[in-house]
């Protein structure tokens, strides 16, 4: 024991350098959050549904929220439940005990219902694929408008796909939502 206390001293402290402020990342974030706040007119909320995913996905859907991406300082924010939200965030392929209760959460959301699906397994089932414990892809359940792949997929891609989502089914007129 006191050998590795002894070496710990002699090293001291080894790890890489916080990052630096990234002042195009704040330019970004200030304009999503205009964007956002024109056309919906108030915040996007989001209800993240893990559909049986090995939890890599949900490790980057959590990054979102540290202070470097800001997610909530843009207008963004995860709801508990489905009946607040404006976007379901699925990831995972989708196992036949979840395929009922991701079925529930869409159908309890609110017109209009935008629907991302995470990763590769969100995509087409991913390495499990389509089999006895799983529907495959997300599409196979409920109707998909953005896919994000990856495996996992890093947070600026996830970041920019609820943004294509939001932008695609929302017209330009504050707080209407509509082809």
């Amino acid at each position: 024991m006191i050998p590795i206390l002894l070496k710990i001293m002699r090293t001291g402290v080894v790890s890489e350098a916080p990052p630096g402020p990234n002042e195009d990342w704040r330019a970004r974030a200030a304009t999503i959050q205009d964007r956002i706040l024109r056309i919906l007119g108030r915040a996007l909320v989001i209800r993240q549904v893990d559909a049986g995913s090995c939890n890599g996905c949900e490790l980057e859907l959590n990054a979102l929220n540290n202070p470097y991406y800001n997610l909530e300082g843009m207008g963004i924010k995860f709801a508990a439940s489905p009946r607040h939200a404006d976007m379901l965030l699925v990831t995972g392929p989708v196992s036949r005990n979840m395929e009922q209760a991701l079925r529930i959460a869409y159908e309890a959301m609110p017109d209009p219902k935008l629907v991302v699906a995470v990763g590769d397994c969100g995509r087409d089932g991913g390495i499990f694929g389509r089999s006895y414990a799983t529907c495959g892809g997300v599409a196979n359940v409920i109707p998909v408008d953005v896919v994000v792949p990856g495996c996992p997929p890093p947070p600026a891609a996830v970041l920019q796909a609820i943004l294509t989502a939001v932008a695609g089914a929302v017209d330009e007129t504050p707080g209407r939502i509509g082809p």
